[in-house]
């Protein structure tokens, strides 16, 4: 089953640098249970922030990592076959509802259609997980939040939220860092000195504004940090910018020697 409890302490506090005053929306629609859509690109930080609200508020957090195959019955719960007997065993979903957890669930619109219907009920005033298998009803307990996310870029036709999903959610937009804030998080993260995170990011930035033209997705901070772990590791810069900033965007040939060409009008 596909779900993941985080439940961490003071000391191991999931480090997230505020954009702007998306913790202050979060913790407003936290008090009064709204569920929370967040918006933005692969790697930006947005399961980050999940994690570190979780933690804020002092709260157990599940995660679920959307798929293709995912379904209602992976996030509610089904029966298996243990000792011989066959038991109810509760999903991640399920769970959070009964403990009153925050549950996230991570590029929903990945999930298979189902998952939405089931989420309805729990994103209005109701806030109630009808389970069929066992006929229950649940009412979700205090402090149950829904947070879900995805990435716009991404949606196609058959893979989108559809307008009487999304107004069940208060919406938050994120993006990539603006340099002052990026630089200083991928220098916590990595290890490496902020006089040499700071071409990485600008090259970072001039990655991004390909996206559309050569590349289908811009670079994340996420694949900033692993660069920057790399040289701080020990590896040639350009070998790390390859491994890290580089492969992972495209297989095209032509398209990575472009790439190349701009890391060395970047860093010389």
């Amino acid at each position: 089953m596909d779900g993941t409890l985080n439940l961490k302490g003071a000391a191991d506090a999931p480090f997230y640098l505020p954009q702007g005053d998306e913790c202050d929306v979060f913790l407003a629609a936290a008090a009064r249970e709204l569920p929370i859509l967040l918006k933005g690109p692969t790697g930006c930080g947005k399961t980050r922030f999940v994690a570190a609200m979780a933690h804020r508020l002092g709260r157990p957090l599940y995660t679920v990592a959307c798929h293709d195959d995912l379904s209602a019955a992976d996030l509610i719960g089904r029966y298996l076959l243990k000792g011989g007997e066959t038991v109810w065993v509760d999903g991640p979903l399920t769970r959070a509802v009964r403990e009153g957890a925050i549950c996230y669930l991570d590029e929903v619109v990945e999930a298979r259609k189902d998952v939405t219907v089931v989420l309805h009920p729990l994103t209005d005033d109701r806030r109630i997980l009808p389970i069929d298998r066992t006929g229950e009803e649940l009412e979700a307990a205090p402090g149950f939040l829904l947070v879900a996310s995805y990435n716009p870029g991404y949606q196609n036709i058959l893979k989108t939220l559809k307008p009487s999903t999304r107004q069940r959610f208060v919406g938050l937009e994120f993006t990539f860092p603006k340099p002052e804030h990026e630089v200083p998080v991928v220098a916590r993260e990595s290890g490496l000195a902020e006089d040499r995170v700071k071409p990485l990011v600008r090259l970072a930035n001039k990655l991004r504004a390909m996206k559309g033209q050569d590349l289908e997705e811009g670079v994340s901070t996420r694949l900033v940090v692993y660069a920057a772990t790399l040289i701080a590791n020990g590896m040639n810069v350009d070998r790390a910018i390859r491994a890290a900033m580089i492969e992972p965007l495209t297989d095209d040939e032509d398209v990575k020697n472009g790439l190349r060409d701009l890391v060395t009008a970047v860093f010389g």
